[in-house]
């Protein structure tokens, strides 16, 4: 009979309980590729099977196992993951700029445009997308007009919404969010939302037109046929 996966993940605890290793266990539920799965009782440990042999696997310090990370080999970071009653062994392993060998970081108190990635240790300087800065509470970038607490939307953007909006311009047709072009960018215009900017990019493969600062096909707008997005 073909053994569960539960059957599985039950004897590879022991097993690995008993020894540290693993030593015996059945056939892996899939004979072909490579699978994953979570370990009863450790949120940082996993199995592993690859072409139908299984493997406990860890994950690096700072990342845990929720079946779905792919920050590196299957695990995601720490902050991301819900346990549950399984355990986890978050003991720091610090190194010059990285709390974690793997983990994302502000690159300072203050608001900023970049972040600090890490990984085995090593700490990458990585910009957000222009127009945004990084936020601690989601470990990500956001828009600087919802962190006003340490963060100037008009620094970040370079833009100052103006306080009256000319009645029968363009950009009047868009309020209460008017729309402004940005000199010399055919990939971009600005959204001010309650009198703070918004840098907003066209999708891939169109540019601005700012006859009616909407974002419209390449071709269809004569200004921009060159442009080259960077």
């Amino acid at each position: 009979m073909k053994p569960t996966l539960s059957a599985v993940l039950v004897l590879c605890a022991v097993a690995a309980a008993q020894a540290g290793v693993l030593l015996h266990v059945p056939a892996c539920p899939e004979q072909h590729g490579v699978q994953t799965y979570p370990h009863p009782d450790l949120c940082d440990h996993y199995f592993k099977c690859t072409n139908g042999t299984v493997s406990l696997e860890r994950c690096e310090n700072g990342l845990l196992y929720d079946g779905k990370g792919n920050v590196y080999e299957h695990c995601n970071y720490n902050w991301a993951v819900e346990c549950g009653n399984r355990k986890a062994d978050l003991t720091p392993i610090s190194t010059p700029g990285c709390l974690y060998q793997f983990g994302i970081y502000p690159e300072s108190a203050q608001c900023s445009s970049n972040y600090i990635k890490c990984a085995h240790g090593v700490p990458y300087p990585t910009p957000c997308e222009p127009g945004l800065a990084y936020d601690d509470k989601t470990h990500s970038c956001n828009w600087p007009d919802l962190l006003l607490d340490f963060c100037n939307p008009e620094a970040i953007v370079g833009f100052k919404c103006p306080e009256k909006v000319p009645a029968h311009s363009i950009s009047a047709k868009f309020l209460p969010y008017p729309r402004f072009s940005v000199p010399g960018d055919c990939s971009r215009l600005i959204t001010c939302v309650n009198g703070y900017p918004r840098l907003i990019t066209c999708e891939a493969g169109k540019v601005l037109d700012e006859s009616t600062l909407t974002c419209e096909d390449q071709e269809l707008v004569p200004k921009c046929a060159n442009f080259v997005r960077k």
